[in-house]
């Protein structure tokens, strides 16, 4: 007879993985959509693991701006290498400004790619 004068003051909430109406009590906070039982399967813990999500910092926004416009350079380079070498001086601006992208990426390899790049133009203009 409690049981039913109580029913009032329960919330339910609706799991968004398996569907089914459960308590608030069966979620681990108010803002989590997912049920305690869905988000305990292994699968679902191994693919939480292999995910991180975070917020990019201000200097990790800036150098993904530069180094797209930096990529730019490059791609177009090729294309400009027949008008008066512009684009030898394309692929040095290109590779300087992609250099700080790959660099806070921790990508050592596309790093020495791009100091390679930079040594490579740069001594085909000097020669020039």
């Amino acid at each position: 007879m409690l049981k039913g004068l109580f029913t009032h003051l329960v919330t339910m909430r609706t799991c968004n993985v398996c569907g089914k109406e459960k308590k608030d009590s069966k979620f681990k906070h108010e803002d989590k959509k997912t049920c305690l039982k869905c988000e305990t399967r292994w699968y679902m813990r191994l693919l939480r693991m292999m995910v991180v999500q975070r917020q990019l910092t201000p200097i990790e926004r800036i150098s993904n701006r530069v180094g797209y416009m930096g990529s730019a350079f490059i791609m177009s380079s090729p294309y400009l290498l027949q008008y008066d070498n512009i684009g030898a001086y394309t692929y040095l601006i290109g590779a300087v400004l992609s250099i700080p992208q790959v660099w806070i990426a921790k990508q050592w390899n596309i790093v020495i790619v791009n100091f390679n790049l930079l040594v490579g133009y740069g001594l085909y203009i000097l020669n020039m």
